[in-house]
Formats: C-alpha cells, sequence, structure tokens
C-alpha cells in the first residue's frame, strides 16, 4: 500500500500545483482554456495513437476485458435509473440533479487515468487504457446524452450532440491506433519518435490541467447528494469493474486498468455538458471538485486491492 501511495503522490502533487498555478498572476482564463484544449485535442491522441498502434494485446483478452467494462458501466446506469424514483420521492433530488448524479457516477476523467497509466503502468498498461477508451467512451456519452435529454431542464437536439460524439478526438485516436496495430501497418521509427515527443507533454500539462478546473467555492451545497455521488464513482463502480472482471476472467494488468479506470473521478467536461443540456451544472461541479480530494484516499486503496488479489 505504502508503495501505491508514493507512485501516486507526484500525481496528486501536480493536480494541487495546478491549482495554485490557476489562482495565481501567472496565466489568465483563456490561457488555461487553450491548455486544457492543447491536451484534449493534441496530446493525449497523440498519445494514444502512438501506444495503441504498437501495443501487443491477444484479441480473445480484448474480449473478456471489453466484456468487464461493458458490465460495470451498464449495471451503474441501471441501478440509478431504478433509484431514480426512490431518490426523487423520499430525498427531492429533481430531475436535473439526477442527471448530474449519473454523469458523475458513470463518466471517467481520461486525463487523470491515463496520466497514472502512463506513470505507473507504462506502455503496456496505456495500450489497455486506450482500449478502455474505445470501449467505453461511446456507450458512456450516448448514456448521458440521452439521461441529460429525458431528465434535463432544456430541450435538446440529439442528433448535434451525438455528432459531437463522432468528432471526439479520443474516439478518433483509438480507432486510428487500433487501425495500424490490427492492419500490421504500425508506426514508422521517426513517426513513433515525433508522437512520442509530442504525446509525452501530455502527462504533466494533463495534470495541471486537472487541478486548475477545481473550484471549492461551492464544495458545501448538496453535500449529502455530493456525498453519495462520490461514493458511487470512487468505490462503487470500482466494485462492479472487479465483479465484471470475475465474471468475465479478466486478471493481472487489465484488472487493474480496469479497476482504475472505475477509480477516477468523473470528467470535468461533465459540468459543460450539464450546462448545455439543462442539467444542474452547481452540484456537477461539486461532484467533480469532491471526487478529486476524495481520491487521494480511495484510489491507492482500489489500485492496492487490485493488485493483491
Amino acid at each position: 500500500m505504502l508503495l501505491v501511495i508514493s507512485a501516486l503522490l507526484p500525481v496528486f502533487t501536480v493536480i494541487v500545483l495546478g491549482y495554485y498555478l490557476r489562482h495565481s498572476s501567472l496565466l489568465d482564463d483563456s490561457a488555461w482554456r487553450g491548455l486544457e484544449n492543447l491536451c484534449y485535442f493534441v496530446l493525449f491522441p497523440v498519445l494514444l495513437v502512438k501506444t495503441l498502434a504498437v501495443a501487443d494485446i491477444g484479441s480473445a483478452e480484448i474480449v473478456r476485458f471489453s466484456g468487464a467494462l461493458l458490465f460495470a458501466i451498464f449495471t451503474m446506469t441501471g441501478l440509478l435509473l431504478l433509484l431514480q424514483p426512490l431518490l426523487h420521492r423520499y430525498f427531492k433530488v429533481s430531475p436535473a440533479a439526477f442527471s448530474s448524479l449519473v454523469q458523475g457516477a458513470t463518466r471517467w476523467h481520461g486525463f487523470i487515468a491515463l496520466s497514472i497509466v502512463g506513470l505507473l503502468l507504462g506502455d503496456v498498461g496505456v495500450a489497455y487504457l486506450a482500449v478502455t477508451m474505445a470501449v467505453i467512451i461511446p456507450p458512456l456519452n450516448i448514456i448521458n446524452i440521452i439521461v441529460l435529454a429525458h431528465y434535463g431542464e432544456v430541450e435538446n437536439n440529439l442528433l448535434q450532440v451525438l455528432g459531437k460524439l463522432v468528432r471526439n478526438p479520443f474516439i478518433i485516436a483509438c480507432v486510428l491506433g487500433a487501425f495500424l496495430n490490427i492492419t500490421g501497418l504500425g508506426l514508422a521509427p521517426l513517426l513513433y519518435n515525433i508522437a512520442d515527443i509530442i504525446g509525452s507533454g501530455a502527462l504533466g500539462l494533463g495534470l495541471l490541467a486537472v487541478g486548475a478546473g477545481i473550484h471549492l467555492s461551492g464544495i458545501r451545497d448538496h453535500r449529502g447528494l455530493v456525498v453519495f455521488g462520490a461514493l458511487l464513482r470512487l468505490l462503487g463502480m470500482p466494485v462492479l469493474m472487479l465483479a465484471g472482471c470475475l465474471l468475465f476472467g479478466v486478471e493481472g494488468l487489465p484488472r487493474t486498468i480496469a479497476m482504475l479506470a472505475g477509480a477516477v473521478p468523473t470528467a470535468s467536461s461533465s459540468f459543460v455538458l450539464a450546462r448545455q443540456m439543462g442539467g444542474d451544472a452547481p452540484l456537477m461541479a461539486n461532484l467533480i471538485t469532491l471526487q478529486v480530494f476524495a481520491a487521494v484516499v480511495t484510489l491507492p486503496l482500489v489500485i492496492w486491492v487490485s493488485q493483491t488479489l
């Protein structure tokens, strides 16, 4: 456990540094937006293409791994939908708040996951995480868009929002990397070295962007619901990932990747989506913030459990 904590300490230190820099005069708001866009549209996609294009992962193992991932996210979604009438009736959870709760429990922060895996588990771990992204990003976005369209407070153009899903740079990168891998084309040494240089900047800058996105001012609002949402995401989802791995016979490094993907905080882009589609955006911001801080405790525990079972 101590080894896991010491290995994760640099990750959270860089996140705290990002929070500090965001509130200093070094960079303004537009610079931080540019930094996040650089990570989202360039650095992380290049990292994914590089690692997935040359990854050596068996097809049968990918099928079992994918089954475990999909089992977890669909089970969590189904449980929340079953709970929605009870949450509304007995705890006065509004439909908009429920849509943010679903996002907070099911979506994941790719920047944090990639940074941790890249630092702790190397290129093989990043390759499995690339597979994770290719498998779960499309259904997660579809699930949350449908939930927001149904429970949100504004009318939404589903076709327009789904169009954004098709243009998601992470999905495009995963598809391109998988194509290069399956066809045997791989990456020429020159292209690999270029991608390696570009992708190496993703981890540190991505974590700085995570810290810059933390908002502490409203964390006490909706305290009960925020704590419930954090428990669902940081502990409930890893448990479901573990159940999926046991069900599909996934062990070793792939099991660690699956549980880690379930244990990272929810995506910071959830706030933007909630605001655009009529979800409870303030609640979403509070869920993101609390989950980032609570993950300091829960992430080492989940990784340790995944490696010792």
